[in-house]
């Protein structure tokens, strides 16, 4: 039984492979399943839908949201009793 599956060689500079296996590890994902992943969020508009909806986001909700971060950094920015100078 096969799987449908085709096999293709890329090449990337070290360094980008490197991110791409990160990137990968980070989400659970062996390298093929992250690389599939990006292709079909790339061709099928996934990607740029979420991308849009983020936009949206932080246009309709960003002074809210940097004013929540600066509320919650607030107790870290100032010098704690015995903390080193």
């Amino acid at each position: 039984m096969t799987s449908g599956k085709k096999q293709t060689q890329v090449r990337l500079e070290e360094d980008v492979l490197e991110a791409g296996k990160a990137a990968a590890a980070s989400r659970r994902l062996d390298f093929n399943k992250y690389v599939e992943r990006l292709i079909i969020e790339d061709t099928t508009g996934a990607r740029a839908a979420g991308m849009a909806a983020a936009q949206r986001l932080i246009d309709d909700h960003g002074m809210f949201l940097d004013d929540l971060e600066q509320q919650l950094d607030a107790p870290y920015a100032e010098r704690q009793p015995g903390a080193a100078a």
